[in-house]
């Protein structure tokens, strides 16, 4: 069944005055569908960076105070209604775009945003494609990439676990094989060569006939390329089946919705992320606020929180509004963001610290 398009809108006025003048800007990301907990991730820290900057008095441009205007898009991590959200806001005219989530997303979108002249900022796509190919000047991102995050996984599972057999699959979508691939790669160049390496179809329930397989081959740690949701089913099923098997991946796993899947089938999974951002102590007020206000601020809130602060301060340096004028300040500015400070280089991805490990324990996921 066809996919409605979801779109919401977050009142900008709140507690301050009406202006003459609202800025467009959206989030757009999986708020439905098997990654909506992304997506929530995603609209939190766009919606409370949008409220503290307006609460501040909005966007200063050419001595005009401006506040924001949220639009919330949902793309489903489908390529094809990533396109079709993007050009619907395009059109609106909105300034900035703090999305996707999805790789196989922001891609294909990212074409729209560079034709319409969109400032694209990904808190959340990892594929090294996103920026490598990059579709306009306009396009950067927050996060790591893949190719980073591979070669930290994949150096680790050959030191290790270079005494150990080591299956590698992925779920063929741009962030899954990406990331399987860079590891892969990253792992075999230093000396390890995995046991297998398959593809699985994500969306499924039932993962018997991979589990088996990896049983049958004695596969002491799994390697998913993938998402949390099926992460989470391979898991649970490999227990089901007597497996003692590791399960290690990439920052897909970074929702409390991994735990709620696996249980207790889920404790000593690894995966790669970023430094955590809660820790940053430029950013603990606005941690306690996002406690205060119910919502846990893990795995992406901060990222979306912090492209929607660097782009407001490339905009009030270049004092413009201008697309172009924005761009040279993106790629110029140091930025002072809930990730501490980094600048972008010149493909678009920012000079922020390298990824590291975190171990799932009792529902909780910490660094090593």
């Amino acid at each position: 069944m066809k996919r409605l398009l979801a779109l919401t809108t977050l009142a900008a006025g709140l507690a301050a005055p009406a202006l003459a003048q609202e800025i467009p800007i959206a989030t757009i990301g999986p708020m439905t569908g098997q990654y909506a907990s992304f997506g929530a991730q995603m609209k939190a820290g766009a919606e409370m960076a949008v409220k503290d900057i307006n609460a501040a008095g909005g966007v200063t441009v050419d001595g005009k105070k401006m506040p924001l205007k949220l639009t919330v898009g949902d793309d489903a991590c489908d390529p094809k209604q990533a396109v079709a959200v993007a050009t619907k806001v395009a059109g609106e005219k909105v300034k900035l775009v703090a999305g996707h989530f999805c790789s196989g997303s922001s891609i294909p979108a990212s074409k729209v945003y560079a034709e319409e002249g969109v400032v694209q900022i990904s808190p959340a796509s990892t594929n090294p494609k996103l920026t490598d190919d990059r579709a306009g000047p306009n396009v950067f991102r927050v996060c790591g990439r893949d190719d980073q995050q591979g070669s930290v996984a994949g150096q680790y599972l050959a030191t290790k676990f270079k005494d150990k057999k080591i299956a590698i699959v992925h779920d063929k979508s741009a962030y899954g094989k990406g990331l399987a691939d860079e590891t892969q790669k990253a792992m075999n160049a230093a000396g390890k060569k995995e046991e297998l390496y398959e593809a699985y179809t994500a969306g499924e329930k039932d993962y018997t006939a991979l589990v088996t397989k990896l049983k049958q081959a004695g596969i002491d740690v799994l390697y998913v390329g993938g998402y949390h949701t099926e992460a989470g089913l391979i898991v649970r099923q490999m227990r089901d089946q007597g497996m003692k098997t590791i399960l290690v991946s990439g920052d897909a796993l970074v929702t409390q919705e991994y735990w709620q899947i696996t249980g207790n089938a889920g404790e000593g999974t690894l995966m790669t992320f970023s430094p955590d951002p809660r820790k940053n102590p430029a950013a603990s007020g606005l941690v306690e606020r996002f406690r205060a206000a119910k919502i846990e601020p893990e795995g992406y809130v901060l990222y979306t929180y912090a492209a929607i602060q660097a782009w407001k301060q490339a905009v009030e340096k270049a004092n413009s509004l201008d697309n172009k004028k924005v761009i040279e300040q993106l790629n110029a500015l140091e930025f002072d963001t809930v990730l501490g400070k980094f600048k972008f280089n010149g493909k678009g991805d920012p000079t922020l610290p390298p990824y590291t490990f975190y171990e799932w324990k009792g529902g909780q996921y910490a660094q090593l």
